[in-house]
């Protein structure tokens, strides 16, 4: 396994669910993930949201993705955890506005309420129902 091997199974199945913190409650939510590569998986929101003040306050992020597979039991997810990074780059959110042309409608043009954020550093690992119970024991791509 490699993050090559991480970063495709994220793009083929870009629904992430994306678990923060607020106080000592957790808050889970599903997001479209816009990509993901070796520079790390990427992601946008809007900087009112409750989230974004989540992430502000705790960067400290867990991701999953799941492709459900054929059958029951087939399925198969990515855990990744690692720090969001807020990236303030003009050139990136215009690709983003490009890549997501519906975005303009609820942002805007040069808008600040979009934050593009990435996860850049941390670990992915695989699970299965065959590894359910040694979770632990999960080879984990650092990156």
């Amino acid at each position: 396994m490699d993050l090559r091997s991480v970063t495709d199974f994220a793009n083929a199945n870009p629904v992430a669910y994306v678990a923060t913190v607020e106080g000592d409650q957790p808050r889970v939510r599903a997001f479209a993930m816009w990509y993901a590569d070796e520079t790390g998986f990427y992601f946008h929101t809007g900087s009112t949201k409750d989230v974004c003040r989540q992430l502000l306050a705790n960067p400290k992020v867990e991701l999953c993705f799941y492709d459900p597979g054929e059958g029951q039991g087939a399925g198969r997810q990515l855990r990744v955890e690692g720090t969001v990074e807020f990236l303030d780059d003009p050139a990136l959110a215009e690709r983003l506005y490009e890549a997501r042309p519906w975005l303009r409608a609820i942002t805007g043009e040069g808008d600040v309420r979009l934050a593009i954020f990435r996860v850049a550093h941390g670990a992915a690992w695989f699970w299965t129902m065959a590894t359910n119970l040694r979770e632990r024991e999960q080879e984990r791509v650092q990156f």
